[in-house]
């Protein structure tokens, strides 16, 4: 059984579970989350009130430092900035799924953190960010949980960087940590 993390940020790095986290979140409260990456660092509003399952996921996550030393292993220039795979190839996740929480159509705009899946309810630990047009114009089959709100002039940036086969960005483009204020 999957545990909550220390609000503090104390929890050790874990990277597999067992099953989806029970609810350790208040969607009463608000939840900034910090994520710093190699190019800069992204402050980010999620939405508990909307997507409750899937902020307290990230934030499960994120207090395990789930995200800490993870690359974004796709990057498509006004598309998606994608991350959150422990294996760096897009495959991978925390070792369980949860159900989607799906927003209203015409709800993405660039800078929207949404969960990346493979169908219906296959949520786990990938995420995008909405980068362009492109990005904003996807059917609502992706759950909606947060945007960015401060570092949003990096997110261009991010999205030019040189990528290889798959949209793999050429230089790993690392997220060194992700923090969770609680208020």
């Amino acid at each position: 059984m999957t545990e909550c993390p220390a609000a503090d940020g104390s929890s050790p790095q874990q990277r597999e579970f067992d099953a989806p986290p029970p609810m350790c979140i208040d969607p009463e409260k608000t939840y900034i989350a910090t994520m710093k990456t190699s190019m800069g660092d992204l402050t980010i509003a999620l939405y508990p009130d909307i997507a409750p399952k899937t902020v307290n996921n990230f934030v499960t996550l994120a207090r395990y430092h789930y995200y800490d030393g993870l690359i974004f292993h796709r990057v498509i220039n006004g598309f998606v900035l994608q991350g959150g795979c422990p294996q760096g190839s897009g495959m991978g996740g925390p070792g369980y799924r949860f159900e989607d929480e799906l927003p209203q159509p015409g709800q993405y705009e660039i800078g929207s953190l949404a969960m990346a899946n493979a169908g219906p309810n296959t949520n786990g630990s990938q995420f995008f960010i909405i980068s362009g047009p492109d990005g904003a114009r996807l059917p609502p089959s992706y759950s909606l949980f947060g945007k960015v709100v401060g570092g949003l002039e990096l997110v261009p940036q991010m999205q030019a960087v040189p990528t290889g086969p798959g949209d793999r960005p050429v230089t790993d483009m690392v997220i060194e940590s992700v923090t969770i204020a609680e208020s």
